[in-house]
């Protein structure tokens, strides 16, 4: 999404949550002066395969893995949002790349990072405190944020880890992205609030959902990319459903996916 165009949502968000832009510019600075001092990728330095497999933490994710471990899953880049870095760990699945805003289960996410796991760490209002705690920990990671970038923090749009995922892959240059345990519903998962059992969804939470759900709609409605879903939630405009076997005949789109 260009920055402009992403400016705008921005200033929806901003509105609709009574967010204080301030709060994130803070919180970018941190990130970008953390960054000064120990280092961190560019998107330069990222190479990500032509399929890309976004993990949300919704309901759905862990049938999704379920059927996904039958499948050889080496054409595709695997980006977790968050959270859902647990489920794959669980299931004996490495994500290449994990998106956090550093408020999952940090010593699954900080060890999938020693043992590979490129991390997209998010600066905004409020992980002020974990940005400065986490960060100088890490390796080969990338500093985000969601108001003006930074000399080195970035911004690709997108509000929640899930759908920033989605923005990242095209960024990127993804040309096919599959939704998984992307469920957009009043259910939220221990996966996503990793100190609470599985239930409703508080009012703050569904709202994000909301707003996820209109940006990824709008990266399938705006884009070439093909999009598809294997998450058993709410229809998303623009992404056809399809059953997690269908990723065996994407896999095999290798001449029409290749050379776009």
């Amino acid at each position: 999404m260009e920055l402009t165009l992403w400016m705008q949502w921005y200033q929806l968000i901003l509105e609709d949550f009574n967010f204080k832009k301030e709060d994130d510019e803070i919180s970018a600075e941190l990130l970008n002066n953390i960054i000064d001092d120990v280092g961190a990728l560019t998107p330069q330095d990222i190479d990500i395969k032509k399929k890309v497999i976004v993990f949300g933490a919704g309901p759905s994710l862990k049938a999704n893995l379920a059927d996904l471990k039958k499948m050889d899953l080496y054409e595709f880049t695997l980006i977790a949002a968050d959270g859902a870095t647990t489920a794959l760990l669980e299931e004996g699945i490495m994500p290449d790349i994990i998106v956090t805003d550093l408020d999952g289960k940090m010593d699954d996410i900080m060890g999938a990072n020693q043992r590979g796991s490129l991390l997209v760490v998010h600066a905004h209002g409020n992980n002020q405190e974990q940005i400065e705690k986490y960060t100088p920990q890490l390796v080969n990671f990338l500093g985000t944020t969601q108001n003006k970038p930074l000399a080195s923090v970035y911004n690709f749009g997108g509000f929640t880890d899930g759908d920033r995922c989605v923005f990242l892959a095209m960024a990127l240059g993804a040309r096919v992205i599959i939704l998984s345990g992307m469920d957009f519903g009043k259910i939220v998962t221990h996966y996503s609030r990793p100190d609470q059992e599985d239930g409703p969804a508080d009012p703050v939470k569904e709202k994000k959902l909301k707003w996820a759900k209109k940006l990824v709609e709008w990266a399938a409605s705006n884009s070439d990319i093909q999009f598809f879903n294997i998450s058993a939630g709410e229809k998303v405009k623009g992404v056809g459903d399809v059953e997690p076997e269908y990723l065996q005949e994407i896999q095999n789109l290798k001449c029409r996916i290749n050379h776009l």
